[in-house]
Formats: C-alpha cells, structure tokens, sequence
C-alpha cells in the first residue's frame, strides 16, 4: 500500500514544478466525493485527476495544501484511522499514513481544516481553488478563503485574489511527463489487446454485451482498473449513434461492429475505436466508405507534427471525407461548396481530435487568444475521424443506410512527427479480415 519510491520521487518533482509557478501563493485542492449510486451503495470511486496528479492520494474526504513559502510545503488534511470503519470497508490510510506512504511533509485530521488553514492563507498574496466546484468540502474550503480575505483590511495580509489551479495544472497536464507516457503506453497496449480479441472471437448471434463483456474481461485480466469509460459496442444502426451504450442488440450479418474501448491504468486512459465486419469481409459499401475514413485518419496522423494544430489535422481529415462523399455520390455540389456549407456535416458531425491522459477527455486548451494552439511534443491525443448514415436516409442508396463508421488511434507528438500509440490494433483491411476469419476458423 502507498507509492513506490518511484512514484514518490516523481510526484515529488512534479509539485516542485507546481510550486515554482504558484508565485508566493498557495493552492488549494480537494478529493473527488464520493457518489452514492442508490440508498446505501457507492459507486466505484475514483480520485479527481488533478488531485491524483498533485498527489497520488487514492482515497475522499481528503485537501491538499500546497504552500511554496512555507516550512511544510506539501500538506495533506485526511480522514483518520477508524478501527470501526476497517471492520467494514477496509482501513483508511490516515494522518500518519499521509506522511509515512504518500510523502506529505505534514498532515492533520480533516476535522483540522478549520484551525490550521488560517495560518497558510494569511500570508498568501493569492489562493489557487476551483470554485466552479460544488461539494461539502470544496464550500468549506471557499468559506475560509473568503474569511481570509475578509480580514486583509485590517491586517494587511492574506489573499487579494483566487485563480483557478487549471492555469498551472492543466499546461503541465497537457504535455506527458515520461512516467505519464508509461502508464499510457500500457493502459493502450492493453485496450489493443481487448480489441484484438473481440475481433478473434465475435461471431453473429452473440449480444452486443456479450463482446463488452470479453472485453472488460481482457482490461481486468492485464492489469486494468477498467475500462475508461463506457464502452461502445454498436452493432449495425447502432453504430450511427455517436455515444450508444445500451450494448444490448444481437450481432447480425452481414453488419459492420463499432467498438470505442479503452482501459483505463494506473489513473491513465485508452481510447481506441475499430469498425469491422460481424462476416468474414467488408461488402462493397462499407469497404467504400472504410476506405474513406481509413484514408481520412492516415492523412491526418500524417499532417501530425510540432506546430501543426488540431484544427489543421480536422480540415485534411474532413477533406477527404468530403472527396469520397462525392465521389460516392452521397453530397451532391463541388467540394468547395461541399467545405463552406459544411453539407458534410450530415454524415460526419464531430471534431477529428481530443487531448488524453488521466481523463479520456483529457485538460487542456485548444486555443489561446482565438489562435488553434501549436502541438508540441510530448502531447497526446486522439485522431478520430468517421461517417454515419442514418438509416431513414431515404435519398442515399439503400447500400449506405445505417452503417457507421469510425477508426480511432491515440498519438503522441515527437520531436519529428508522430507516433501512433495504438498501432497494434489493426485497421487495414487484410489485417482486420485475417483476424474476422480466425473467428470462423
């Protein structure tokens, strides 16, 4: 129990960073709470992200205080040891334990929060919280900040300002720390293999959740916490719904299967999507439009580079959509007309990329000062492209109807270009279909 030496050198150094930035302020941080998920049932719980980034304290009810200028830099209030409690869920790490397993140079009971607080804000020029946050704890943490202020005419101390954490947290986030680039690496690996194997062994006739299941399986199997969000695994029609989770359809041929898995390890996520036939191949339709959106994501990850942008990898990757959407006679005009009208948008209605790291939808601005930001290396994100025809689409030929399609890596940007995290799930057709047969076989 508690961080390896590994992991506390690295938090360590990572709160140094944290530090250097905050200019003679203190930062504020608090736990996620937990969830009840009906009466007396929790959900599984799962520590807020850039509390876990901070600190690699596992449990709620939980602060932590970062305060540079101060002998006790890294402070932790906690739940102490409830003997009782243990009886039934397991012991608390505890005031002790903060310092002892998660490297706080200090750490008090949260019952303490009130009295020791006052003397590591009075001085503070600014305080880093997120007031945005709407919990018991995250309100008892703004009520003593506003004291703090409230005081500052008279004394002359305490803060003047509180800034949102995000501003240091979520640049440092933002760019992956060699530690962070492990933990993805594996948390992907292990979503590959997941998806590997639903391609080796879904035949019709299965559910929907029958292949969820298998792969959930193979997440926990490798040493995944889960998966990292709520899997998709859409069979035909089904895959034209952009976040369909019901999983609970029978897999029918001669359908394409969308899959959206990832697995989530050690607090970082996978997100990795593959469309393949439920058959053995692609039929003539939906290898067109595979081809297309294949084709679409390689041009993107090939425009991937320091400097490049987001928005510039969107615009090659809806370029060709568009081209074969004309092509198939699915948009009718120029290709011109096609791009200012955004006509696409009927069968291709979202963005190309997202950032990805402890959150799927990982922190991070896309732009500063209304300009897409430059990718730098050390950013990872996904690359996401797809097409999606409804199936009431009366004016598209009946072939097209009802199939949707998506293939989706997970990049990080180098010092030269790209590297495609995911590349171990197959996406070229012969690949796919070698394996589709293995499931006949």
């Amino acid at each position: 129990m508690g961080l390896s030496a590994a992991e506390t050198a690295e938090l360590a150094a990572r709160r140094a960073r944290i530090m250097e930035e905050m200019h003679g302020g203190v930062m504020l941080l608090a736990a996620a709470p937990e969830r009840v998920r009906t009466a007396d049932i929790l959900y599984p719980y799962r520590q807020d992200s850039d509390f876990a980034y901070v600190t690699g304290f596992p449990e709620a009810d939980a602060v932590c205080l970062l305060a540079p200028d101060a002998p006790e830099r890294y402070v932790l209030f906690v739940r102490p040891h409830d003997p009782e409690r243990a009886i039934w869920v397991g012991a608390r790490i505890g005031v002790e334990g903060a310092v002892q397993q998660y490297g706080a140079d200090a750490a008090f009971s949260l019952e303490e929060l009130d009295q020791v607080l006052p003397r590591f804000l009075e001085k503070a020029p600014h305080v880093y919280h997120n007031v945005a946050r709407e919990d018991a704890l995250a309100a008892r943490l703004l009520a003593a900040i506003r004291r703090a202020q409230a005081g500052r005419p008279r004394s002359g101390t305490g803060p003047t300002a509180i800034r949102d954490p995000a501003e240091i947290l979520h640049e440092l986030r933002l760019r992956k720390e060699a530690g962070e680039l492990a933990r993805l690496r594996q948390a992907i690996a292990i979503a590959c293999e997941a998806h590997r194997e639903a391609m080796r062994t879904a035949r019709p006739g299965m559910s929907e959740f029958e292949v969820e299941a298998l792969i959930d399986f193979t997440f926990r199997r490798r040493g995944a916490t889960g998966p990292a969000y709520a899997s998709i695994v859409a069979g035909g029609p089904n895959a034209t719904v952009l976040h369909y989770t019901q999983n609970d359809r029978p897999l029918a041929a001669p359908e394409l299967l969308l899959i959206d898995a990832g697995a989530e390890y050690a607090g970082y996520c996978a997100d990795v999507t593959r469309t393949w036939p439920i058959e053995r191949r692609y039929d003539g339709a939906q290898r067109e439009l595979y081809d297309a959106v294949l084709a679409a994501q390689l041009a993107a990850i090939a425009a991937v580079r320091p400097g490049a942008t987001l928005e510039e990898l969107h615009h090659k990757a809806v370029r060709v959509l568009v081209e074969a959407l004309l092509s198939l006679r699915l948009l009718g005009g120029s290709i011109d007309e096609a791009l200012e009208k955004e006509t696409y948008r009927r069968f291709y209605m979202h963005r190309t990329s997202h950032w990805l790291g402890r959150d799927v939808h990982d922190v991070g601005v896309y732009a500063n000062d209304g300009k897409p930001r430059p990718l730098e290396p050390r950013m990872v994100f996904t690359v996401e492209p797809g097409l999606y025809i409804p199936a009431d689409a009366e004016d598209v030929p009946e072939a097209f109807r009802g199939i949707g399609i998506r293939i989706e890596d997970d990049v990080l940007v180098t010092e030269t270009g790209a590297e495609v995290l995911s590349a171990a799930a197959p996406k070229q057709v012969a690949e796919v279909e070698a394996l589709r047969a293995a499931a006949f076989a």
